[in-house]
């Protein structure tokens, strides 16, 4: 983490070296402690993207709610050694999922930034939404199935078609989300699981229940270092963080090859 004050200057400058560039979507996975002191926090990170991305980019975020699930290893982590009455009034307080309104858990301040700027969009997913800030944001975050996680028939199917780039800021493959797709395309049968997370509508908060694929980022960091050492992948910093710019359809390509040949 850089001590020195970050700006908006500062941060186009390293952007624009590590490769981004304007147009397109862009994913972004980003610790903004590890970026270091921003002025601005990340509404400053924001306008630096979008002055690099220029009035065509799209930036694109996770706002992903494991804590409204009965079935995460959030709700697992929290709930251990609870007495079953402490666990019964933890999950009564559990909350339900609304997309305009609901808060992202777990992925950061620049992520929940995104999610809750004025103009942003959010896919309807009770578990793993994605929200979208640009001229692309509508189509990127339209379909988002229940059942497709994280598959071809969420954001992320669309990200891969419409030819977007992830952006990783101080942090490593392992919190790269596209990889799942790469796991909906595994030729063996897959393996699912029953989900259960809370959503509220109209005022009422009820639980839902859908069977998806088991998903399993277990060997993320493993296949990632060998997506960073392609040719496609660039390496740099910005700020004093670490940064991988990596196209996003070559990246789940290969990450399907290696989950193929590697996973037992």
């Amino acid at each position: 983490m850089t001590g020195l004050l970050l700006t908006k200057t500062s941060l186009v400058a390293d952007l624009t070296a590590l490769g981004v560039g304007e147009g397109g979507a862009l994913l972004v996975h980003c610790s903004m402690r590890r970026i270091g002191w921003v002025d601005g926090g990340p509404a400053t990170l924001l306008a630096a993207l979008r002055e690099v991305t220029g009035p065509t980019g799209t930036i694109v975020v996770p706002a992903q709610t494991p804590n409204n699930s009965l079935t995460s290893p959030v709700h697992r982590t929290a709930t251990a050694g609870m007495s079953n009455a402490a666990r019964a009034r933890y999950v009564a307080g559990m909350p339900g999922f609304q997309p305009d309104s609901t808060p992202s858990y777990g992925v950061g301040s620049f992520a929940e930034h995104i999610r809750s700027h004025p103009g942003a969009l959010r896919s309807r997913h009770p578990q793993t939404s994605f929200a979208a800030l640009g001229p692309d944001a509508a189509a990127i975050v339209r379909d988002h199935d229940l059942r497709s996680h994280l598959g071809e028939r969420s954001p992320l199917g669309a990200l891969y078609q419409g030819g977007a780039s992830i952006l990783l800021l101080g942090v490593g493959m392992e919190k790269c989300t596209a990889l799942h797709l790469a796991e909906y395309r595994l030729p063996q049968p897959a393996k699912v699981m029953e989900y259960s997370c809370f959503v509220t509508e109209n005022g009422q908060r009820r639980m839902e229940r859908f069977e998806a694929l088991k998903l399993d980022d277990s060997d993320f960091g493993e296949a990632g270092r060998d997506l960073l050492r392609q040719p496609w992948a660039t390496t740099g910093r910005v700020g004093g963080a670490a940064a991988h710019l990596i196209p996003l359809a070559p990246a789940v390509d290969q990450a399907e090859e290696w989950f193929t040949t590697n996973r037992g």
